[in-house]
């Protein structure tokens, strides 16, 4: 059933985050419903709990779809709940052990990412933090099978690990399969961690290359920005109603070292504004 990540390459990919609650099937069509021709959906309930049993048919029908419609990768996001740095060890083991349930069966369906939040070191300060994800990640990785696991970039609220590009390559250096791993990059998020790419989104680029390389890059979630500039917190926007603005999102979706990844919407709409916004993405998205 896998098909490669590669393969999906190609034209202007955007979509948003829908719910899963009606299988694989449904949500592929609520998607072309609203011209996307990429999703994200949660692998559980976001809050927890267990997963679905895997139903191969359903998922089939997914593939069908999404081959003919040429989709970007399905993005697979973690649970909130998953901390892979908190000081409680059981918390770390219910992080690891849904996580890994969660790769096995991705893996079932393959074309995927699958992004987590790197987590919060709850007072134990970044090192440990590091090597507690770390640690989570050599445990979980080897049931990823073709799936490319990405790490978010954060907006750096309380003691989250990862809103530094610093933080990020820390956890891909120390890892023992670090071809496993890609990055996430959150424009909400970058925004409110102290990243420029209003004024200077060459220059943020730029230091991603440097810092952790842009072939890591896997995909983008692009949100608005509900606080100003180097906020520290994490509150989406629509696109355009927000302190980022409509003129620097049509310079992210244009921008030729970004261009060619696919957009994920995480921003406050249902289908009828995902609808809207995919739509007025397209209309300022040039060359395709």
């Amino acid at each position: 059933m896998n098909k490669s990540i590669s393969d999906t390459r190609g034209d202007f990919k955007v979509g948003c985050h829908l719910s899963f609650a009606g299988g694989y099937a449904k949500m592929v069509r609520d998607a072309l419903s609203i011209g996307a021709n990429a999703m994200q959906y949660f692998s559980r309930n976001p809050r927890g709990g267990k997963s679905k049993p895997f139903d191969a048919e359903d998922a089939g029908k997914l593939l069908e779809t999404a081959e003919k419609h040429r989709f970007a990768p399905f993005m697979v996001h973690a649970p909130y709940t998953y901390n892979p740095c908190s000081a409680n060890e059981d918390l770390r083991r219910f992080a690891r052990d849904a996580m890994s349930e969660d790769l096995q069966l991705q893996a079932k369906i393959g074309r995927s990412f699958y992004n987590f939040h790197p987590g919060s070191h709850v007072g134990q300060g970044i090192e440990k933090g590091v090597e507690l994800i770390t640690e989570f990640l050599d445990a979980v990785l080897p049931y990823a099978g073709d799936t490319v696991v990405l790490l978010e970039t954060m907006s750096g609220k309380g003691s989250e690990v990862g809103s530094s590009f610093g933080e990020i390559a820390k956890i891909i250096r120390a890892v023992k399969n670090p071809e496993k791993l890609g990055v996430c990059l959150d424009t909400c998020h970058v925004y409110s961690a102290g990243y420029d790419i209003i004024n200077d989104l060459d220059g943020v680029l730029k230091e991603f290359d440097a810092v952790i390389g842009l072939s890591r890059l896997k995909a983008v979630h692009l949100n608005d920005s509900a606080e100003p500039f180097a906020s520290k917190k994490d509150r989406h926007a629509k696109i355009g109603g927000g302190f980022i603005g409509l003129d620097a999102v049509a310079r992210i979706v244009n921008h030729s070292k970004l261009r060619g990844l696919p957009f994920y919407l995480e921003t406050p709409n249902e289908l009828e504004g995902y609808a809207g916004e995919i739509k007025l993405l397209r209309s300022i998205r040039k060359g395709d």
